[in-house]
């Protein structure tokens, strides 16, 4: 449905309704403010975002009828959980509502000397028609602030995730119903998913759970996570020293044969059901040559490439041409350095990664929310599941070539492409769900009434496995288990135990009782050999099986994809190259055991 018919269609309900305030039109957004008409993002029309190229038309966000309307967020209050934020910048000062803290001189000024968290607070809701800069996704959401990356203690971690002082869930109206998390990790090596073992997670997990399904009177509130930036290398820390980490294959240094190097499935921060993990596009529509993925992923939004050569986010800065991204000097980005359009250097052109790409759901969510505020958070992640746009529609996923243990030139289709499963859903690893498509959430949410059922958890149900994994062999380990629950899912875990000594050779494939096959571990993963030699209680998370039921028979199938013929890089600045995962398994892996846990209604 077009814009005009939307209009007219909620113009109707308005007359009707008059307790909705956001619906008053505004003129085009291309006209609201100085760089706003580069801000592809928003409405891309094919600009450059003031670097080399252009992207291309209509691969935005897709939010004309809700700027028309006037539905951008107010009354949502949105977190950013970051360097901090500078809440004085004239672009931000008056969407800024009490509730920012310091973390670390516990005053109400979350000093930012970085940028980042200012940038990200601009996508999120900068000002729009003050003739500064740009606008935010959500311009009339009220902005809150923590330098938590500066202070990652757990009483930070808590009171810049939903608590107060007296480290209880907030409850006003002006409390964040939205948070913004543009930060992750990037593990080496599986990470022990038991909460027994650590205290501090299980805690975090908690919290989280409480402030998504209880906070706001019972409508809750939605956490939003960047899925990480390290598809085609990382970097780790060894010692305090910090290495790069990269693939090597066919004598060749950065080629993974189009597999993500590190898959956002690693990091128990984007494991968890709580956080809606999101991935990253170019304006071109297409994901960002950074963005991890996985099968995590929720959705893709938009975060751009580098600002250079290609468009990235055009946003909030630092204020002064001293510090921040947009500095005093000559540089690529024509937006950058002084700039006729900023000679303050108070925006930047070079904002990206999925830090980008967060903020600009965050915004999505907020102004969502702003439009049937009744919808609980589970509501508003549903209706923007419902509702995303099949983006970059003929990716044809990822086919792994590779010799068998015998000699056998095998194909393996290592991520598939965009597959619709049993529920009617589309989804890809590197784009969940699919892109954020905020008119038709927004058309959806003034229509519906009703929230989704009161969430459901099963218990995690473990099955014994103990079977051999061949070594480069597409048969793989399987096992099947029965789940007996009956539920509508919007999201499965699977805990995995396996025995392996070179975990980059290992997919691991979980399908559903409809037959839907979901990598939730690609082959090919960076892994650098750990001390325990496989996975322990490893919990995945995937969303390739949203709406569909839980009852029946659910199989897991890891294989082995490499008889040792690629391996691992590391380098070092002064050091320079050395490799790891040189040499094949010695003995074949085992799958000990596995566990699912389910969440729907």
């Amino acid at each position: 449905m077009n814009y005009k018919k939307k209009i007219l269609a909620v113009s109707v309900l308005a007359a009707t309704c008059a307790a909705n305030a956001n619906t008053t039109p505004e003129q085009d957004l291309i006209k609201r403010d100085p760089l706003t008409f580069q801000q592809w993002h928003l409405q891309n029309t094919g600009q450059t975002g003031f670097s080399l190229s252009a992207g291309n038309e209509g691969e935005d966000l897709n939010l004309d009828f809700a700027d028309r309307m006037g539905i951008k967020g107010r009354g949502i209050t949105v977190s950013v959980i970051d360097t901090g934020v500078e809440i004085s910048h004239p672009d931000l000062k008056n969407n800024v509502v009490p509730g920012s803290k310091n973390l670390i001189d516990g005053s109400d000024y979350p000093v930012d000397t970085h940028g980042h968290g200012t940038a990200v607070a601009g996508l999120i809701a900068a000002e729009e028609g003050n003739n500064l800069g740009g606008r935010g996704v959500a311009p009339y959401a009220n902005l809150i602030g923590f330098n938590y990356l500066d202070e990652q203690s757990i009483e930070s971690w808590m009171l810049s995730h939903g608590l107060n002082e007296d480290f209880r869930a907030l409850d006003r109206f002006t409390d964040p119903r939205v948070f913004n998390q543009s930060y992750g990790i990037t593990p080496s090596a599986p990470m022990n998913g038991d909460t027994s073992l650590d205290p501090v997670y299980a805690l975090q997990q908690t919290v989280l759970q409480d402030i998504t399904l209880n906070s706001h009177w019972g409508r809750g509130s939605v956490y939003v996570k960047s899925a990480g930036n390290s598809f085609a290398l990382y970097t780790t820390y060894i010692n305090g020293e910090r290495f790069y980490v990269l693939p090597f294959e066919n004598n060749q240094i950065l080629n993974n044969q189009g597999l993500p190097f590190h898959n956002a499935n690693i990091s128990n921060l984007n494991t968890t059901f709580w956080n809606l993990v999101v991935s990253s596009l170019n304006a071109e529509g297409k994901l960002a040559s950074y963005s991890s993925a996985g099968a995590n992923v929720f959705l893709s939004a938009p975060g751009g490439e580098y600002g250079q050569d290609k468009p990235a986010m055009v946003t909030v800065d630092l204020t002064g041409c001293d510090k921040g991204m947009n500095v005093s000097g000559t540089h690529k980005n024509s937006l950058h350095g002084g700039s006729e359009l900023d000679p303050n250097c108070n925006f930047t052109g070079v904002m990206n990664g999925t830090s980008s790409a967060a903020p600009n759901t965050a915004g999505a969510v907020a102004t969502v929310m702003s439009a049937n505020p009744a919808l609980s958070a589970r509501t508003v992640r549903h209706l923007l599941a419902t509702t995303a746009r099949k983006v970059d529609p003929q990716h044809e996923g990822v086919t792994l070539n590779f010799e068998s243990a015998s000699g056998e030139t095998l194909s393996y289709d290592a991520i598939p492409a965009w597959q619709t499963n049993a529920a009617g859903y589309n989804y890809h690893n590197f784009y969940g769900l699919g892109a954020v498509n905020i008119d038709e959430a927004v058309y959806k949410a003034l229509f519906t009434s009703v929230s989704l059922p009161e969430l459901q958890i099963t218990d995690w149900q473990e099955k014994s496995a103990n079977v051999t994994i061949p070594d480069a062999d597409l048969s793989g380990a399987q096992s099947t288990m029965a789940v007996d629950e009956n539920l509508t899912i919007e999201a499965v875990q699977l805990k995995v135990n396996i025995d392996h000594t070179r975990l980059r050779d290992l997919a691991i494939e979980l399908t559903s009782p409809s037959g839907t096959r979901s990598v939730v571990m690609s082959a090919r993963t960076g892994f650098l050999n750990g001390t325990d030699g496989g996975y322990t209680d490893t919990v995945m998370l995937s969303h390739h099986f949203y709406g569909e039921q839980s009852q029946g028979n659910w199989t897991i199938k890891v294989l082995d994809t490499d008889k040792g013929t690629s391996r691992t890089l590391i380098y070092h600045p002064s050091r320079g190259f050395f490799g790891t995962n040189g040499n094949n398994n010695a003995d074949l892996g085992v799958l000990k055991d596995w566990s699912l846990r389910i969440y729907g209604h």
